[in-house]
């Protein structure tokens, strides 16, 4: 209950994008669809409007918000698209009081978690609009107002759900991960969500690996098992669970219930095999494995480890929320940090530029490279975790997360990020080693040319103006190195994408 104002939704104007859940940093956002008579019993005011989907025109979308958990960070204001075109300032969702509205937003918040969630089969899980359908498994976090990390870690929980296993490095994201006695970890309606560890900023990339090893070999033992028992539990079942296509919402939830149907037929049966086939059945459905942390650990104190797993062949992921500095232990400079910013051991601006480990990691050209920035891109980030997830190996995301150690108001975040790749300081890219063997170039640049300038990026931020106003001097020869540095990287991308190898067609040119 912190915040002053909540958002409300104005049914009438929304185009049900989900734009305002997608970037939400709380998950204090939810839509659903329902049937119009699971309505009737309703609160007096619960608000309602048709379905925007064609297959679905015959139910009602719903939209609501956890009055007691909101911070009040006004990011679904600044991203909604939908404009009142009587009232410029009036959008689909505004802020307003909560004081006054605060007992009938509760009663609609518990009568709205008591609808059903959406079948996730019925659902195009490329588009954001039926995203915003799924249950976030992360949840009310004590993360800062405005967050720029945990919507990437709503959207995973959203889209892997029970499946996740996560290893946390030591940061921001243990901090208001792990807040014990509680967690936003959470759980379903059956009672099942994402399982999450911590561990140190120094080996998180390997305790991870660590996990999806023991999950593989798991998998390894339960169908080592299945094929010795086949005559008591039949060729057929034994053969569909070993052979089972998960690629697919579809193809996971299928072999969920031939995972039930073994577990009724092993209940049945007697010896140490079978009691050794119940206790890991449920690793026979695909597990998602992601590796998480900030620039901190990926860049600097981790960096050995997580180099080491990009550099295997396990099938784990790597998200990377990259603040450019190490937000949790009080804003001290790291090897993210770009040229010109301010941070503690870097109190007249750094003088080196930032390590580029996406395009480092591209060199091994066996592991998916993404870097996304939500605000600037919402489909592409979508894209890419999902790419990353299908590809059977390791992938590593980067993701663009502003900060309250940028120094400027967060609800400003999103147009920030936007900005970020619009001055081409943050390129949006995909490396995927799936294409190397096909007409494609395995390395894909997603954003366009450089169409601001850098400071009109870098000086709405006080990690910059700052050293502008204390050494003007000086942080003009950064700005200017800085900004060569984002027209070299650039070239570098450019031709990447263009299919030249590094090195010959920098030659050729000079």
């Amino acid at each position: 209950g912190i915040a002053d104002e909540v958002p409300v939704w104005d049914e009438d104007l929304c185009i049900q994008c989900g734009k305002c859940v997608f970037v939400c940093p709380h998950s204090v956002i939810r839509t659903k669809i329902c049937d119009e008579e699971k309505l009737h019993d309703a609160p007096e005011g619960f608000r309602s409007s048709t379905a925007k989907w064609p297959q679905l025109k015959d139910k009602q979308f719903v939209l609501q918000v956890a009055p007691d958990d909101c911070t009040g960070c006004t990011l679904c204001v600044q991203v909604c698209p939908v404009k009142d075109k009587s009232e410029a300032k009036r959008k689909a969702i505004n802020m307003e009081s909560r004081t006054p509205i605060l007992e009938e937003s509760r009663k609609e918040w518990d009568y709205f978690l008591e609808l059903e969630e959406m079948n996730r089969e019925d659902l195009a899980l490329n588009q954001i609009k039926d995203v915003q359908l799924l249950e976030p498994l992360f949840e009310f976090s004590g993360a800062c107002a405005g967050c720029g990390e945990t919507p990437y870690l709503k959207l995973m929980s959203q889209l892997f759900g029970d499946r996740a296993v996560i290893a946390n490095a030591t940061g921001c994201s243990s901090i208001y991960g792990g807040n014990l006695p509680t967690t936003p970890w959470t759980k379903n309606a059956q009672g099942k969500g994402p399982a999450w560890s911590n561990s140190l900023f120094e080996d998180n990339a390997e305790f991870g690996l660590g996990m999806r090893i023991a999950i593989s070999q798991q998998e390894y033992y339960a169908q080592a098992l299945l094929r010795r028992l086949a005559g008591q539990l039949g060729d057929d079942l034994v053969t569909k669970l070993i052979q089972a296509d998960q690629s697919t919402e579809a193809g996971i939830a299928k072999q969920r219930e031939r995972v039930a149907a073994l577990k009724i037929k092993c209940e049945r049966l007697e010896g140490s095999d079978v009691r050794d086939l119940l206790a890991v059945a449920d690793s026979l459905v695909k597990r998602s494995v992601w590796i998480v942390g900030g620039d901190g650990w990926a860049y600097d104190i981790g960096y050995g480890g997580l180099d080491h797993v990009v550099a295997s062949s396990y099938d784990v992921n790597i998200l990377v929320m990259d603040t450019e500095v190490y937000s949790n232990t009080g804003g001290q400079m790291s090897k993210a940090t770009p040229r010109a910013a301010v941070a503690k051991f870097a109190s007249s601006g750094k003088a080196s530029r930032k390590k580029d480990i996406g395009l480092m990691a591209t060199t091994y050209q066996s592991a998916y490279i993404a870097r996304i920035a939500m605000g600037a891109n919402d489909m592409h980030t979508l894209k890419v975790f999902r790419e990353a997830e299908s590809y059977p190996g390791p992938s590593l995301i980067i993701a663009y997360s502003h900060c309250i150690a940028h120094g400027y108001h967060l609800s400003m975040g999103m147009q920030q990020q936007k900005a970020a790749v619009q001055s081409g300081y943050w390129p949006l890219f995909r490396y995927d080693p799936r294409l190397i063997d096909t007409d494609q170039n395995p390395f894909q640049l997603d954003s366009k040319a450089p169409s601001m300038k850098l400071k009109d990026y870098i000086y709405n931020e006080t990690r910059f103006a700052m050293l502008a106003k204390s050494n003007p001097e000086h942080a003009g020869n950064l700005l200017e190195l800085a900004q060569k540095d984002v027209w070299d990287t650039w070239r570098q991308y450019e031709r990447l994408a263009k299919g030249y190898p590094l090195g010959e067609q920098a030659g050729a040119e000079q």
